[in-house]
């Protein structure tokens, strides 16, 4: 019998693209003596592409609290084990969590094996603040608790991380755009995977983008947060570093008007001080359909 515990392993897995699983996740996967997986059949098929034979056994939301004695057993007694999720980091967003205090509780080495996950990889993708942010995980299912909880986050600075489900994406987008007003935002669809896809654009142009398409897919919605009320001091102020940023994004593809609505929000500034500074970008005058400045008398869309 092994003189002390065995350990814990937290073991990040691909999000999609199998090429993304480190050297030492596959070393752990195969030198511990169990595998705690969320669903033994998508982890066989991982352990399959690899060549790995190592146990595996299930624990997941309705059976966690039944597995994480049995495993806790086998760790006392010296053996090691890889909790593993369907993809990415295990615990986010996904079962796990009574497994890990109860090892941490007895004194049980815990060791993360860390690996993609999707939430970071839409943020860094998204073109948005990532300083600061906020991940919300899924939105509540019923409309009206979905409403309440972006409620709650109007006011928040911080870009705002969502998944959402397919066949929940068009609501959430539209009450996104009721509640928290039209902010740049980013859509990350089948990351690292073959139909990987990015959408760029304001809420509402994301909004129009899947009025007429059906939802496949995973998905994470990135969204800019609130910008600051004008009598708060503005974190830039440079019109060079405000021109830079728009030029940037107009030569990502952005309209205009989405490139003055995305600097607005990355530089933490009134939007009519980015539409001033828009004015002087050489031959291109003002964005179309941008907020006007006070008292020029165009409507707000």
């Amino acid at each position: 019998m092994a003189a002390g515990p065995g350990q814990l392993y937290i073991c990040g897995t691909p999000i999609g693209n199998l090429e993304d699983i480190t050297l030492r996740a596959l070393r752990v996967l195969r030198e511990v003596s169990l595998i705690a997986a969320e669903d033994t059949r998508h982890t066989r098929k991982l352990l399959a592409h690899f060549g790995i034979s190592t146990p595996v056994v299930s624990l997941h939301e309705h059976n966690e609290a039944q597995r994480t004695p049995q495993i806790l057993e086998r760790l006392m007694k010296g053996e090691s084990v890889a909790l593993v999720s369907d993809a990415g980091m295990p615990l986010i967003q996904d079962p796990g969590q009574g497994l890990v205090r109860a090892a941490a509780a007895a004194g049980i080495p815990i060791t993360v094996i860390p690996g993609p996950t999707a939430l970071v990889a839409a943020l860094a993708g998204s073109g948005l603040p990532t300083d600061r942010f906020a991940f919300e995980g899924f939105l509540p299912r019923e409309a009206r608790r979905r409403r309440a909880h972006l409620e709650a986050l109007k006011d928040d600075p911080r870009t705002l991380v969502f998944y959402e489900a397919p066949h929940r994406l068009q609501a959430a987008l539209a009450d996104m755009l009721a509640v928290l007003g039209d902010r740049p935002a980013c859509i990350a669809r089948e990351l690292t995977k073959v139909h990987e896809e990015w959408q760029r654009d304001s809420l509402s142009g994301l909004v129009r983008q899947w009025a007429g398409r059906t939802p496949q897919g995973e998905f994470v919605i990135v969204v800019a947060g609130a910008s600051p009320h004008e009598d708060e001091p503005a974190a830039v102020t440079d019109d060079a570093v405000i021109l830079e940023r728009l030029r940037a994004h107009i030569r990502a593809g952005a309209d205009k008007k989405a490139a003055v609505r995305a600097v607005a929000a990355e530089l933490r500034l009134p939007r009519r001080t980015v539409y001033q500074a828009a004015l002087a970008l050489p031959g291109e005058g003002a964005a179309p359909g941008a907020d006007a400045a006070p008292g020029s008398g165009t409507p707000e869309n």
